[in-house]
């Protein structure tokens, strides 16, 4: 059983600060990129950032230099500093982990999502 564990979302007025966390567990052999993406209300799930097995990230324009994403040690759990944080920032934020499991004919890539975090940004 694989799990994605999304945690930190909530009400914050502009300006302000939020930091999402997300852990994945279960039998993995091993995680590749992990990221968030969101989808505000009407309209279509877009990258947020994204971060690679080695460090390296990327982020939508509409989030650079306000967003940072990060890893642990273990590369098992991925967050998202949210600084200045904007109304058009409001939406449902997911985590997304590429993965690689193992079955009797060998091993697979399989991308899996988290069930969604609510970020609200209003005054």
């Amino acid at each position: 059983q694989v799990q994605l564990v999304e945690s930190g979302g909530g009400l914050v007025q502009p300006g302000g600060s939020l930091r999402l966390s997300c852990a994945a567990s279960g039998s993995i052999v091993s995680i590749n990129d992990m990221g968030w993406y969101r989808q505000p209300p009407g309209k279509q799930r877009e990258l947020v950032a994204r971060i690679t097995s080695g460090g390296y990230t990327n982020y939508a324009d509409s989030v650079k230099g306000r967003f940072t994403i990060s890893r642990d040690g273990a590369k098992s759990t991925v967050y998202l500093q949210m600084n200045d944080l904007k109304p058009e920032d409001t939406a449902v934020y997911y985590c997304y982990a590429d993965l690689v499991l193992r079955n009797d004919a060998g091993d697979f890539q399989y991308g899996y999502w988290g069930q969604g975090t609510q970020v609200a940004v209003s005054s």
